[in-house]
């Protein structure tokens, strides 16, 4: 039998997938070619790859979407074939197409699978026509908001309404009050129209308590099709998955059995090849029947749960299946063993509304990866890299593999524990929150459920440990090695402690650190902490024999070593601008140094409007010198697809110090409001 050579294989993606693509065709000693953005030209998949090609501009519509582009760089430096990744072009039928016609091979499926499973209501018709179970619903092209209106009391309350085209989460609405139908329609029109450039829309009656369960299935040119088992996926906040693991605790060996062949069915009504997600949902509280949703036409985020279980690497398949090669094994050969959980990393801000991040990964610990330690690391992150809002805010993805459930979720939270990005804020600290929750480690899970926890998710208030850290880590910069600048200070008589006052999220503290040994490779002393309560009066103090090994000791150490009271931690610290970032076994922080303020000072940041995320401005709705009202919108920024209208916050004449298509930074100021009661009089003629 003969099969098509692939020795040279372009990446058409960025990000920990690109570099997760590299590392297999690394592996299986075929050439890598990585494709980059003006962005992206310092990122790590670029310095990874064997060779990298610069496709355009920042903007993804003009680098990564540009099918031309793409295609021209694979023609130009020899790739045989093209992994398309997650995302971007990786379920686009034309991009598919036009490789063909190139004569480069498209490691994925057909272009006709990708545009039938691309539309919701003709991938419902074809598996359907399989006899996959789909939700009760009406779905066909061109239905009406009349026409939904009427089908829907037969559907059943509550109905979930869905576009046809995209996903993520965008246009879907639950309605459960027959009157609020209408409104909700238009709404979602709306939406989809914006987001996908198609207004289609169908209806689905919402399935009580409803978990998301998806289906790996892989398939050969030869008419092989097979299962590799489910992933449980209803951890997701605003239909976008956070955490994921396989297999589900939900299934029992009948259901799972069942589900499998159900997806394996989806795949052959479109002719798939390849790896494909076949995605399901299912009741809580009736595990045993499910219902289609959709196919994913691509590798997933979560692949790497199921690689862990199986044993079986997903685009080592991809490729062997795209050389023209027999699958080699069949269902029966395929066994889950273990438990695999797997946490996604973004730059986002929780304690903000989960608002995008951004910034330069000054320091970075990546958790122990060594055999035996059931831990893996997809990654895009290295020191230095900055990390902007051109695109999605996925930085990597923490996994852990145990025996059972229960120490693979142990064994995440500990990897998340020693995941160290310092310069850019991340959800690291929810995650392991969510982890913590009973529901999570009960296994009762349902896709509402993070929605329902991020209610209850109060940003930790800075342990005592890391403040003391601070404290000690100021001491260490400052020390100089002369009594004249020695932070300890020289004096006669008995040693006065070194005090910080610090803030972090609106709490206030005091660090007093009495020093009784000093030099380069360790301070040590004893630290006391005292926070403050709401009312400014003295709260909780907390005191310790403290022992800080700086990492810069030359031993080699990427952390820090704090021991308290002769338990030894492992830190990270470093100092940006004036403030101090830390992170460790209880939680990660920005600490910033309190500073009085004088009255008239803070009244004269009082009008500033700063942006709230790095992003694009997209619209200013004032000049310079204009009259504005407290509330009234100034600088709407965009940023992850979101766009947040700034608005001045007193009344008075507004200076903007951007315009339409700046990038610019969080915290950067774009507009200054001057209350106009602070305005200079004009002096009489």
């Amino acid at each position: 039998m003969s099969t098509r050579p692939i020795r040279s294989v372009l990446v058409a993606n960025r990000g920990e997938i690109a570099c997760r693509v590299i590392d297999t065709l690394r592996r299986l000693g075929i050439r890598s070619i990585a494709v980059y953005s003006d962005a992206d030209a310092q990122a790590r998949h670029v310095r990874e790859a064997d060779v990298a090609v610069r496709i355009g501009p920042a903007a993804a519509a003009q680098s990564y979407l540009d099918i031309d582009a793409v295609v021209d760089a694979a023609r130009k430096a020899g790739a045989d074939a093209v992994h398309p990744g997650y995302g971007f072009l990786s379920e686009n039928q034309k991009f598919a197409a036009a490789l063909a016609e190139a004569g480069i091979v498209f490691i994925g499926p057909p272009a006709e699978a990708i545009a039938t499973m691309g539309d919701k209501i003709t991938a419902r018709a074809a598996v359907t026509a399989r006899d996959v179970p789909v939700v009760p619903g009406l779905s066909r092209p061109g239905l009406t908001d009349e026409d939904l209106i009427a089908a829907a009391p037969d559907i059943g309350f509550p109905v979930l309404i869905k576009p046809s085209a995209g996903g993520g989460g965008k246009g879907m609405h639950r309605v459960a009050d027959p009157a609020e139908l209408p409104a909700a329609l238009q709404r979602a029109r709306r939406e989809a129209g914006a987001a996908f450039g198609d207004d289609a829309l169908f209806l689905e009656h919402f399935v009580d308590t409803p978990r998301h369960i998806e289906v790996q299935v892989l398939a050969d040119t030869h008419g092989n099709v097979i299962h590799l088992g489910e992933r449980e996926c209803s951890l997701q906040r605003r239909h976008q998955k956070v955490i994921e693991e396989a297999p589900s605790a939900l299934l029992d060996a009948v259901t799972r059995a069942r589900i499998g062949e159900a997806a394996c069915d989806a795949a052959r009504s479109v002719g798939y090849t390849g790896a494909g997600t076949v995605e399901f949902i299912v009741s809580a509280h009736k595990p045993d029947e499910f219902f289609f949703m959709e196919m994913n036409t691509r590798l997933q985020v979560e692949h790497p749960v199921t690689e862990l279980v199986t044993g079986i690497d997903l685009v080592e398949q991809q490729i062997r299946v795209a050389r023209g090669e027999v699958l080699g094994f069949a269902q029966d050969d395929i066994t889950l063993t273990g438990h695999a959980v797997e946490a996604r990393v973004y730059a986002e801000d929780p304690a903000r509304g989960f608002l995008p991040t951004g910034g330069t990964i000054e320091h970075l610990v990546h958790p122990d990866t060594a055999s035996g330690s059931g831990i893996r690391v997809d990654s895009a992150m290295l020191e230095g890299l900055r990390v902007g809002s051109d695109y999605d805010p996925m930085l990597a993805k923490i996994i852990a593999h145990g025996s059972d459930r229960e120490e693979a979720l142990e064994r995440l939270d500990q990897a998340l524990a020693h995941t160290r990005v310092l310069g850019v804020v991340t959800n690291i600290d929810f995650c392991r929150f969510v982890l913590r929750q009973q529901a999570v480690v009960d296994a009762e899970l349902d896709t509402e459920l993070l929605d329902r926890l991020v209610a209850d998710y109060v940003v930790p208030q800075p342990s005592p440990e890391a403040q003391a850290l601070v404290g000690l880590a100021r001491i260490g910069v400052r020390d100089r090695g002369d009594v004249w600048s020695s932070a300890v200070g020289w004096r006669v008589g008995e040693p006065a402690p070194v005090i910080t006052r610090l803030v972090s999220g609106g709490h206030h503290s005091t660090v007093a650190i009495r020093v009784e040994h000093a030099d380069a490779q360790s301070i040590s002393g004893s630290a006391t902490v005292v926070t403050e309560g709401d009312d400014g009066a003295e709260g909780e103090s907390w005191t310790a024999e403290v022992v800080y090994l700086p990492a810069q000791s030359g031993d080699g150490r990427e952390s820090d070593r704090l021991i308290v009271d002769g338990i030894s931690q492992s830190w990270s610290s470093t100092l940006i601008g004036e403030s101090w970032w830390v992170s460790g076994p209880s939680g990660a922080w920005v600490l910033d140094l309190a500073r009085p303020l004088l009255d008239e000072a803070a009244d004269d940041r009082a009008g500033e409007i700063a942006s709230p995320m790095p992003g694009t401005v997209v619209a200013v709705g004032a000049a310079s010198g204009d009259a504005v009202s407290s509330g009234a919108a100034v600088v709407v920024v965009e940023a992850m697809k979101m766009e947040h209208a700034l608005t001045a916050p007193v009344d008075g004449t507004v200076d903007i110090t951007v315009k339409v298509g700046d990038k610019v930074d969080a915290g950067q100021i774009l507009a200054v409001v001057t209350p106009a009661e602070s305005r200079e009089p004009v002096p009489a003629p």
